[in-house]
């Protein structure tokens, strides 16, 4: 499931905004131009989908930090996707997801007004042509449809005026498993923009030995992912040794995880020119980010949707083609998402033609403006990415 296209109004800087992202998106802008917004957006979205939706507001303030200069009454958000694996019978199709959040006055509290899952246009379905609903919350109603389309009723314990009917779709709303499975997976989107890796960090710290396949948001389960799927996916194991080896040359020779205490792991990397393998509290701040971003990006069985915020912090340029490279590869079977200040990295997705967007801030208000293929095709016959970027025509597009 891919994001096709994203209406937003009232949410943070985002005053009103429509945009059309690719499969590999790279996200241009000055400071606080809005491109950190974008990616809340998606965090908040995801957090929505699992239930986490109230928790999530309270920690970024409550409805008066995140709706537009504290003013508007409302937050609406529309997406449209490309569909689950079970609509993809049904050729050129999309789901459309439509959710409203009213701020109850002039608390932090919110309520949510409407919410929406299906189809608004003419598709076959059986014997004739019609849209459908999955699922349709008002004010007045709350309704999911079973799969043939049938409105069903939802008894109100069921459902929190501060959670999304979406949240549920695992528990009583089960007569219908198409609901489930977008619920699946818009809830495995990833968002990371604040990877914390100070010497008290989780991140540099043994770990309990789990089963772990998914980096979560803050990163901080790093080590568990690594070594479930360093020790169990070969074709894992050899990308991240290869990318290791184009970083840091012939002296990278594997990873490690010898036992510590308690039924604890810890993460070491092994160097040829050291005798003793170098434990994750004496690596650099750029070596961790090195190993949380390829591990991210090579995951065999990534989430649907990648969002990073500047990805290059803390990065020597040569390792950012390598970022790219992986990056691109991830785009096959996720929805990948960048925002950069870096020209050097710009430079290294050129060859990868990546969908970019120029966020901008003006009174206030977001703005995001993609550059058509036909523009960035004629540049970077020319010039590379990160020369466009550098000379400011990116960022002076209209």
């Amino acid at each position: 499931m891919k994001i096709l296209e994203l209406t937003v109004e009232g949410y943070r800087s985002l005053f009103k905004v429509n945009w059309k992202p690719g499969n590999l998106n790279i996200i241009i802008g000055p400071n606080g131009s809005g491109k950190s917004n974008l990616l809340k957006l998606l965090d908040l979205l995801s957090n929505s989908a699992r239930g986490n939706l109230s928790k999530y507001i309270q920690h970024e303030g409550g409805m008066e930090s995140i709706i537009w200069d504290g003013k508007l009454k409302e937050i609406s958000i529309k997406i449209e996707t490309t569909p689950v694996d079970t609509f993809r019978k049904i050729e050129d199709d999309s789901l459309t997801y439509e959710l409203q959040l009213v701020k109850v006055g002039n608390t932090g509290y919110y309520d949510i007004s409407n919410e929406l899952l299906g189809n608004y246009r003419q598709v076959k379905l059986g014997s004739k042509d019609s849209p459908f609903k999955l699922l349709e919350r008002s004010p007045k109603s709350v309704k999911i449809f079973d799969e043939n389309y049938k409105s069903l009723k939802i008894m109100d314990k069921y459902v929190l005026e501060t959670e999304t009917l979406l949240s549920v779709a695992s528990g009583p709303l089960m007569a219908n498993h198409h609901i489930t499975e977008y619920q699946r997976e818009m809830s495995s989107w990833r968002v990371y923009q604040d990877l914390h890796t100070d010497q008290n960090s989780d991140i540099r710290k043994p770990t309990i030995t789990q089963r772990e396949l998914e980096v979560s948001s803050d990163g901080q389960n790093l080590v568990s992912v690594l070594h479930t799927l360093y020790e169990s996916n070969r074709q894992f194991e050899n990308n991240l040794n290869n990318a290791m080896k184009v970083a840091y040359g012939d002296d990278f020779e594997k990873f490690v995880f010898p036992p510590a205490a308690d039924g604890r792991i810890q993460l070491r990397i092994r160097w040829k020119s050291l005798d003793r393998p170098q434990s994750t509290s004496d690596l650099s701040d750029g070596t961790i980010r090195f190993l949380f971003l390829i591990t991210v990006l090579a995951n065999p069985n990534p989430p649907t949707l990648i969002a990073i915020d500047e990805p290059e912090t803390g990065l020597h340029p040569s390792m950012l083609p390598i970022i790219a490279e992986l990056a691109a590869d991830a785009a096959i079977k996720s929805q990948i998402i960048i925002t950069t200040h870096s020209a050097e990295l710009l430079d290294a997705f050129t060859k990868y033609k990546p969908t970019t967007t120029i966020a901008k801030w003006e009174n206030g208000k977001t703005t995001l403006s993609v550059v058509s293929e036909k523009t960035l095709e004629s540049w970077i016959k020319e010039y590379t990415l990160g020369k466009i970027f550098k000379s400011g025509e990116l960022e002076a597009l209209e």
